[in-house]
């Protein structure tokens, strides 16, 4: 089985990666709970949640992508160091996911349903999400089942790529087609409140680069650590 190099990027990229992030999502944490912002209907002062919410989910997005490509050519050069790129891509996704779904279950709790007591209300938007989740859930449980590291590699990343597949089904085709409160559904179009506040785009793009920064430098560190356990195994004499 083919290797490649060590993972390791050059520390002055990754200290700029991260002064960038840190300053960023400062900001945004700043903005989000200081700064004014538009009087929305229904969503209120809850508006604030867009700037961590749905940049959450775009980074589950980038990263299972991100993890499907590496699938893609673990199966072709069979390299050990792109199965562990799809893995950490994958747990990190996994990762934005649920805290997506924790900020999506309070923001619905104190908006859609207020005065209810539901945090949860199988909206189609909401259970679309939560498939995902277990889709991506099962492909730990799958690599967890198989000892041997080729065999696993390989039926991991097949399990990968049907995972990635269903992902712009469950998180936009499906929910479109169904009646829900969630921005995105029948007759509800995303951001179409959003759009008429521009102030907010200020904070929420840079928000969306802020948490896509994020995933890069734990994903960095995950796999550089993962590869030396991995050489580790190799070398247990070291």
């Amino acid at each position: 089985m083919s290797t490649s190099s060590s993972p390791v990027v050059p520390p002055r990229v990754y200290r700029l990666v991260q002064g960038a992030v840190f300053l960023v999502l400062t900001g945004v944490i700043v903005a989000g709970f200081l700064g004014s912002i538009p009087q929305l209907d229904i969503l209120e002062q809850s508006a604030r949640n867009l700037y961590f919410h749905v940049p959450m989910w775009f980074t589950l997005m980038g990263a299972t992508i991100l993890s499907a490509y590496h699938s893609v050519r673990y199966l072709q050069t069979g390299d050990r160091l792109r199965d562990i790129r799809a893995r950490e891509a994958a747990w990190l996704a996994l990762i934005f996911g649920l805290l997506g779904i924790v900020t999506g279950m309070v923001w619905a709790r104190f908006t859609w349903y207020v005065g209810t007591g539901k945090w949860w209300n199988f909206d189609p938007k909401q259970s679309m999400a939560a498939v995902l989740l277990l889709i991506y859930g099962a492909y730990f449980v799958l690599r967890d089942s198989i000892e041997d590291r080729d065999t696993r590699g390989r039926i991991a990343a097949v399990y990968n790529l049907f995972a990635v597949v269903t992902m712009p089904f469950l998180l936009y085709i499906i929910p479109r087609q169904l009646p829900s409160l969630h921005p995105g559904g029948e007759g509800s179009p995303a951001f179409s409140q959003t759009d008429l506040a521009p102030a907010m785009r200020w904070v929420f793009y840079p928000s969306v680069l802020g948490f896509l920064g994020l995933f890069w430098l734990l994903y960095t560190q995950r796999v550089r650590l993962a590869w030396l356990r991995d050489q580790l195994r190799d070398e247990p004499d070291l």
